[in-house]
């Protein structure tokens, strides 16, 4: 199990369905408000996370994540490699019916070894995670991050919007990508993501690819553009808009949902099945051609001026010599949608600040070591299977609000995190606007094409 201990029951490669019941059962019995607070109290408001790991069976690992060799194909060579790690998760992964009961879902650990998991927390005590205005509004945290990090590219996919996700009881999935320079020394097989579809492409010619699915390489790339991804860069990736990401390891903020629909039949010369196109589709849509490109943002796909609005680069939260002076760097690397933002903390060698922040957040911890709070934090070199780290935090957003003080323990190395937030983060709010304003400009200057 990706979120299990060494000492947990499915530490075991081939796992136990039976046993992941009974022990998700006994966990969800066991629970109550009073075992959530005592471990925020324990923690200083900050909650320690054992790593998440994710298989997909369509994909190839990059082998970056820093998990053992040994222990990449974990779930089983049937499940695939791991290729994924979510970050303060309390969406369940959609992998097929092999999938595991908590496949997906984050646990915290607490200091004796026992855990409990995120999203059970949230549901019982969530005014004290994510504060009581969140709750209301949101109902619960409702953003999911991960790494993703393959050997080359995914096939080319779009994620459904809430118009169509909710037909099979599912959320709308915006995206956003962000390229760690720490990962990504390496840039694997295809450092390039395409995007979109040119301009001039026409809804029949989407319907075509689709004829042409089991012909092997059905062409949808041919209506497609690639662009070259930058490490310390990234994307907003709506909902509806096609993109088959490259092979560099991506941060990736998105709205707590897996819904997908792939677009593209072979990749690298591996045939992808059907079923993945209509995964998240009603059966009696599956062979309805014309309905599954209608999921497509047709707009938004065909935009001529696709990089200037979906392009994002980092943004300094304050002044740089501000920033400089009290000793770390932190800058916005998603922003611009309402739904998830994120930041890159750099704190420098030898240095202690306090950072303060509107809203409750999970981190990931890239480079260094030191203190976050009360907690150690370190960077690991290698991850065994079920193996606890020190890297990944949940702070409460009571906690952010006050500010925690971090350490750099290093005489040399800077410690650097990414923190991702869920909706209505006041803090993004004014970027927020001013996206909106700067798209609302771009597409006034130049209309998008249409299909005729």
């Amino acid at each position: 199990m990706g979120c299990a201990g060494a000492d947990s029951p499915f530490s075991d490669k081939e796992g136990s369905a039976v046993q992941t019941h009974i022990f998700l059962e006994s966990v969800l019995t066991m629970l109550n408000q009073s075992q959530v607070l005592n471990a925020i109290e324990a923690g200083s408001g900050i909650l320690r996370l054992e790593p998440c790991w994710v298989p997909r069976s369509f994909l190839v690992p990059g082998r970056r994540l820093k998990l053992h060799p040994d222990d990449i194909y974990a779930f089983g060579g049937q499940r695939g490699g791991i290729d994924e790690r979510w970050f303060s998760s309390t969406t369940k992964a959609s992998n097929g019916p092999l999938t595991r009961d908590d496949e997906g879902l984050s646990y915290v650990r607490l200091e004796d070894g026992s855990k409990f998991l995120l999203k059970d927390a949230v549901e019982i005590a969530g005014d004290a995670l994510l504060g009581s205005d969140v709750m209301s509004r949101e109902g619960g945290w409702n953003i999911l991050c991960k790494f993703f990090d393959n050997l080359g590219p995914i096939p080319h996919h779009m994620h459904q919007s809430d118009e169509f996700a909710k037909k099979v009881g599912q959320r709308g999935k915006p995206e956003a990508y962000y390229f760690p320079p720490q990962y990504n020394v390496v840039q694997n097989n295809f450092p390039h993501t395409f995007f979109g579809l040119e301009p001039g492409t026409t809804k029949d010619d989407v319907v075509r690819c689709l004829e042409n699915w089991d012909k092997g390489d059905n062409g949808i790339l041919n209506h497609s553009r690639a662009y070259r991804l930058q490490p310390g860069a990234g994307w907003q990736v709506n909902a509806g808009i096609l993109h088959a990401p490259g092979s560099l390891v991506t941060y990736e903020p998105q709205v707590s949902s897996d819904v997908f629909a792939m677009f593209q039949s072979e990749v690298e010369g591996r045939i992808v099945d059907w079923g993945l196109l209509t995964k998240d589709v009603l059966a009696e849509y599956h062979h309805d051609l014309d309905y599954l490109v209608s999921m497509l943002d047709w707009d938004a796909n065909v935009n001529p001026e696709f990089a200037k609005t979906n392009q994002v680069f980092p943004k300094p939260v304050r002044a740089a010599k501000e920033m400089a002076d009290a000793g770390y760097r932190e800058n916005w690397i998603t922003y611009g949608t309402g739904h998830y933002s994120a930041k890159e903390l750099t704190v420098f060698p030898k240095r202690t600040v306090t950072i303060r922040d509107n809203a409750a957040y999970g981190l990931i911890l890239t480079q260094g070591y030191g203190t976050f709070g009360k907690h150690a934090v370190s960077a690991p070199a290698m991850i065994r299977f079920g193996q606890m780290t020190q890297d990944e935090l949940f702070v409460t957003a009571e906690t952010a609000k006050q500010g925690v003080a971090i350490q750099n323990l290093s005489d040399t190395d800077p410690l650097v995190l990414l923190k991702h937030f869920g909706p209505g983060n006041a803090d993004a709010e004014p970027l927020v606007k001013k996206m909106e304003a700067k798209h609302e400009h771009d597409w006034n200057e130049k209309p998008i094409s249409k299909t005729p």
